[in-house]
Parts: C-alpha cells; structure tokens; sequence
C-alpha cells in the first residue's frame, strides 16, 4: 500500500486528523435527532404520522449511506492516491537523503532553486514528445517544476502544501483529509451533492416537527433548534460547493484556473517533417540534440536545433542514434489567447471526463475519472475544438499523424 500523502504544515495535519471525528459526531448527532427522537419517537409513536415518518425515515438512510459513502471514498483516495507525479530516480534519491537528515535532526531546510534540465535524454522528456500536444514554455520544452526537478505534466501544479506537483489539482480541503485532484474530484462532487441533500431532509424533518409542536402548543424543542442550525450551515456551505464543483465539471476548469482566469497557455503542437518554415511560430524538434558549442539550453532549441527542421542534421553536428533519427518529432508552439480554455470539449464531453460514461459512475463512488487515464498518445488530457482552431490561426495545415504514430525520416 502506497504511503499516506502527509502535509508538511503542522496545523493542516492536525486539522486533517480532528476533522472526521466532527463529521462523524455531527452524523451520530443528525441521526440521534432525525431517526430516534423525531421520526420513531415524535411522528410515529406520538403523532402516529405512520407514513410520513417512514417516509422521511427511508430518504434519511438512503443519503446518510450516499453521503458517507461518498466521503469515505473522497478521504481515502486523497490519502493514499492523491495524484502525485512521480519523482525521477534522482530527485527519489535527494529526497531518501533529506528524510535521513531529518531523522538525524541535521538542516532540513528546503532545495535551492534548480532550473530546468538541459540534458537532451532529461529523464521524463520523452513521454511528452511522444504525444502529438502538450503544454510547453516558449522554447518548447514542458513546464518544468524546480522544487520537484521534474517535468510538470499538462494541467499539474506543485502544492506547497505536499511539497508534491499534483496531477490536476484544484484545491486544499481539510474537511476531505487533503489536496482535491483529477483522482478525487468527481468522489468530491457527489459527496458535496449528497450531502446537500442529507441536510435538506434533516432540515425538512426539523422544521416539520418544529411546525407540529408549535401547533399543539408545546415549548421549544433545543434539540430541533440545534438541527435546523447545523443542517442549515452544513445545507448551505455543501449546496454552493455543489454549485461549484458543477460549474467546473461543466467548463472543464479546476480552482486553479478560475483564479487564473486570463492565463495564456503555449501548446507544442506536432506537424510534419515537411512543414515550411514560418516567422508565425516557432518549432522545436525532439529528440533534442545537443549543439556543436555544447548548449542545450533554450537558446540552442531556437537556433541551432530550429534550424534544423527543413533538412537533415549533419552527422558531425548531431550525435543521436539512428532510431532516434527515425522518430524525430517537430512541432509548432501555438500561443492562446488569454482566458482561452483548450481543454473545454463540451458541456456533456466534460461531464463525462470528470463523472464516468454511466449511470453508475455519476451515483456511485466506484470508478475513478476518464481524465485519471493519460496513456492516449495524443495528449495527456483531450483538447477541445480550440486545438484546431490555433492551428487555422497559425495557418497550419492539419494533415493528421502519421498512422503508425511515428514519423520516419530518410537517412
């Protein structure tokens, strides 16, 4: 079994580990309340409401079970699979060292700075040129995170909370035990849903009996007081987190990008070989190379490599394998324009990304995302209609890949 994701913040681990025990109680107290002293104690014995109370008695356990279901679902997969990417080996190894060095009480204190990796073999590189898009810096290369010394995958961002980049994260929640990401949200979706509903049928019982003893003259009843409070607040909050966690299902954003509502993305795209040079876009191919002068920072991916895309490398400049010439890759990197989303693929497409493809999916707390699997060699998540509509801007012609998915080259 894979290691708890820990936070390295003392008060979010503390919070993490108080939290579930108050859910709990709140539930131990909503059930104490709905199902003992309203609907067996009040409504069936007293008022002899025989159908109202089973009524209310059989919509209370459906979503009480939904609800924790749902939960335990949501807290579980944070805690053991939050999404992590993984380190390299190297990065592996400087963190085995850093734990020992905690554990002997040496400095601690965290990695300097590293800029990203010119090594043209840079472990990890391959698996992004290997896709015909991804999300690139303006050299080309992929987002690179200097905390993890690794590359960032499409839509990952390195939680300071983790000290961990995190496969499509969207937020921190203490109240589900972590970071909310691509392996969770959906399981967060319906336990936000579902327990909205949980407390509207606590609310709903509360404030009929409430009604009915007003009725009959009765003082006020404190337990019914504390309910309607707690299922109002608990009702309210999970209801406009529903709210939102449809709005982003629907558009395809995380909280991340809501925040970042004008960001532009750079998208490295796969052409052909052939393609003309342009001065509309840049071009990078992969394999790197590395140049006569040594460089392999961005610098040479702009000159000496770029030059490069019409013709065929000299064998004394270029140094990779013949395979490696065989699968040479070129692409274009497109810009958007900002607050453009190119991951938006539909309001039902993305729905279904995020929910699963059945009736099932969406209900139940079972199945991952379709968004958790990345092993499509055209992108690590589907691009929307805004993939095509960059490359018309740019004045790309969309011939498609090549049908064995690799581009051959003579030599």
């Amino acid at each position: 079994m894979p290691r708890p994701a820990t936070s390295n913040r003392a008060d979010t681990r503390w919070t993490v580990r108080v939290i579930p025990f108050f859910i709990f109680a709140a539930l131990g107290y909503a059930t104490y309340l709905v199902v003992a002293h309203l609907c067996v104690d009040y409504l069936l014995r007293e008022k002899k409401k025989t159908a109202v109370a089973i009524v209310l008695l059989v919509l209370y356990f459906i979503f009480f079970t939904l609800t924790v279901a749902s939960y335990l679902r949501t807290f579980l997969t944070i805690q053991f699979n939050t999404g992590i990417v993984p380190f390299t080996a190297e990065r592996e190894a400087l963190d085995k060292e850093r734990r020992e060095t905690k554990k002997r009480g040496g400095d601690v204190e965290a990695l300097t700075w590293v800029p990203p990796d010119t090594d043209p073999d840079s472990p990890g590189l391959e698996a992004f040129y290997s896709k015909d898009a991804f999300v690139c810096e303006v050299d080309g290369r992929p987002k690179w995170c200097s905390e993890c010394r690794n590359w960032k995958p499409d839509r990952a961002h390195h939680s300071s909370d983790l000290d961990r980049c995190i496969r499509k994260m969207d937020h921190l929640c203490p109240w589900v035990g972590g970071v909310v990401s691509e392996t969770s949200f959906n399981f967060f979706a319906q336990f936000t849903s579902y327990c909205a509903c949980y407390c509207a049928i606590c609310l709903a019982t509360a404030a009929y009996s409430l009604r009915l003893k007003q009725q009959d003259g009765r003082p006020l009843d404190g337990y019914i007081i504390a309910g309607l409070v707690l299922s109002g607040l608990f009702g309210f909050f999970t209801l406009a987190m529903t709210a939102t966690s449809a709005r982003f299902i629907f558009t395809n954003i995380t909280n991340i990008d809501l925040f970042k509502k004008n960001q532009t993305f750079r998208l490295a795209v796969r052409i052909p070989q052939n393609t003309p040079r342009t001065d509309r876009y840049e071009t990078i191919t992969y394999p790197l190379v590395s140049s006569p002068w040594g460089s392999t920072g961005p610098e040479r991916a702009h000159g000496y490599e770029m030059g490069q895309l019409n013709g065929h490398a000299q064998e004394t400049a270029n140094p990779s394998s013949a395979r490696d010439q065989q699968a040479r890759r070129t692409f274009a990197i497109l810009a958007t324009q900002p607050g453009e989303n190119p991951w938006n693929v539909g309001y039902w497409r993305n729905f279904k990304s995020v929910m699963g493809n059945s009736v099932i999916d969406w209900l139940l707390p079972i199945r991952h995302s379709p968004c958790c699997n990345h092993d499509s060699m055209e992108s690590d998540y589907e691009f929307g209609p805004l993939l095509d509509e960059l490359k018309r801007r740019y004045g790309i012609v969309d011939d498609g890949p090549p049908k064995d998915g690799i581009e051959m080259t003579s030599s």
